[in-house]
């Protein structure tokens, strides 16, 4: 199943698929090591559901959901 991070539950985790957006975010986001092929890990929600914390490539790294709506990842289902 196909999906943005901004859709995600907490424990959830995905491989991205794809990065979208303004040039200016996608760049950013490309910056803090969120490329294709990248495992994202959702390890928490702000009470109001913003920002998110997610694990990727060995750090964590909060985002907005408005930036996490440009990332799109194949889920990977939990073991």
């Amino acid at each position: 199943m196909v999906k943005t991070l901004d859709k995600f539950s907490i424990g959830e985790s995905g491989i991205v698929v794809s990065v979208s957006g303004e040039r200016k975010i996608k760049r950013r986001l490309y910056d803090m090591g969120i490329t294709n092929g990248a495992e994202i890990y959702l390890r928490k929600k702000a009470p109001l559901g913003d920002p998110i914390e997610v694990s990727v490539r060995s750090y964590e790294l909060s985002l907005r959901n408005s930036e996490a709506s440009c990332i799109t990842l194949e889920v990977v289902p939990n073991v």
